[in-house]
């Protein structure tokens, strides 16, 4: 997909947008599902444009659209997701890459380095994939309680480990003896 929504920077503009209206055909579709580990993924567009930011710097924006299809967390079935997004980026020409190995890039950071092309459809799928429910739950779904325990043994609750619990039936306790 790369290869056919690459712009050069060179080519670009300055004084006027760049309109981009990406919607991959069924090859394309399935190519992305499977890299990105879906069931199904249905009515992917990207629409916006590119335009120059200063002298040097471009701002790419757009709308992202696409129904997904995941498995459930808890059943396994099939759970549809309709994901409408904005997407922006900002391609800078100064980018600067801190050397400090511990460092975190901020979260909703939009910022990249600006190289000879920008390519609308990785902005696309990089963007899509960030927007994928992590625990996508069928209606309804929820986990049994499942109790691990030596033979022999009373297992432990998810009651058992909340700590204010017999607290609260404490002070009931106490309340009747008053």
């Amino acid at each position: 997909m790369s290869n056919q929504t690459s712009l050069r920077v060179a080519d670009l503009p300055q004084n006027a947008p760049t309109p981009f209206d990406l919607r991959p055909d069924a090859s394309s579709l399935t190519a992305i599902k499977d890299d990105l580990g879906l069931l199904g993924l249905r009515k992917l567009s990207f629409v916006g444009d590119i335009r120059a930011q200063g002298k040097r710097d471009w701002a790419l924006t757009g709308k992202l659209g696409a129904t997904v299809i995941q498995p459930c967390i808890v059943t396994l079935e099939p759970v549809t997701t309709r994901i409408d997004i904005p997407v922006s980026r900002i391609f800078l020409a100064e980018w600067s890459n801190p050397d400090e190995p511990e460092f975190e890039i901020p979260e909703g950071d939009e910022t990249e380095p600006l190289g000879p092309e920008i390519d609308p459809g990785i902005v696309m799928i990089e963007a899509l994939s960030l927007a994928l429910p992590l625990y996508p739950r069928k209606d309804g779904a929820e986990l049994e309680q499942a109790g691990y325990t030596e033979p022999g043994k009373k297992a432990m609750t998810d009651d058992d480990v909340k700590p204010f619990a017999g607290l609260a039936g404490l002070r009931d306790a106490l309340k009747k003896d008053e």
